[in-house]
């Protein structure tokens, strides 16, 4: 085993993921390339532990510096359809800081994303899948356009409890021109809420009524 895939948590025995989110600020760092492609392939790995663990370190990448990872978009695209649930969870968490930079990239692929929104196998897939469509939609007006009622849509259809957070992760797409219907359609679920959950949507509405 490489010296670089000995410092990934599993084969230093933790059950902690610190290892690999300092192997990750590591390479961003150095802006090691090589050593980049080398945790990549082993995405691959026949090991399940190292493959997590892979995954891991490359969507922490993406977390920091997604420019270092848009090279492997393809193969975050490819992970969607994982029989592992963490490696769904990490390629779209990658995609979601990819769509920043590269949003024609997460438009080409958005009914792979968009399958993800619908039946993700955690609700953190899912939440990210909402964050990566934001953000492919904020590129531009062609991409708000088609994705934008899609993302509507999906507040007034989603459970009362998801409204905020997915509000809140939506707020990237909107912008002057969509801004009044986005009020509007969290305006629908309002009342349905109360609590911190209230407030919470609340504050969201009055982010967007200065946009």
């Amino acid at each position: 085993m490489s010296d670089l895939l000995n410092r990934l948590g599993y084969l230093q025995t933790r059950r902690d993921r610190t290892p690999n989110l300092d192997l990750a600020r590591d390479l961003v760092a150095r802006e090691d390339m090589a050593g980049i492609r080398e945790i990549a392939q082993n995405m691959h790995n026949d090991n399940k532990n190292i493959h997590g663990d892979c995954m891991n370190v490359m969507y922490e990448i993406a977390i920091i510096d997604p420019n270092l990872v848009t090279s492997y978009a393809d193969d975050f695209i490819k992970f969607l359809k994982s029989k592992h649930h963490n490696m769904v969870r990490g390629a779209i968490t990658a995609l979601a800081e990819i769509a920043k930079v590269k949003p024609e990239f997460v438009f080409k692929h958005l009914d792979e994303i968009k399958k993800v929104k619908e039946t993700g196998p955690d609700s953190i897939s899912i939440d990210k899948s909402i964050s990566a469509l934001a953000h492919m939609a904020s590129a531009n007006d062609e991409y708000g356009k088609a994705v934008f009622p899609y993302l509507m849509q999906h507040i007034l259809t989603c459970h009362h409890k998801e409204v905020p957070e997915h509000a809140e992760r939506i707020l990237p797409a909107v912008n002057e021109n969509n801004s009044i219907e986005f009020i509007k359609t969290l305006g629908k679920r309002m009342e349905a809420l109360s609590g911190s959950d209230f407030t919470r949507l609340k504050k969201i509405v009055r982010i967007a009524e200065k946009i």
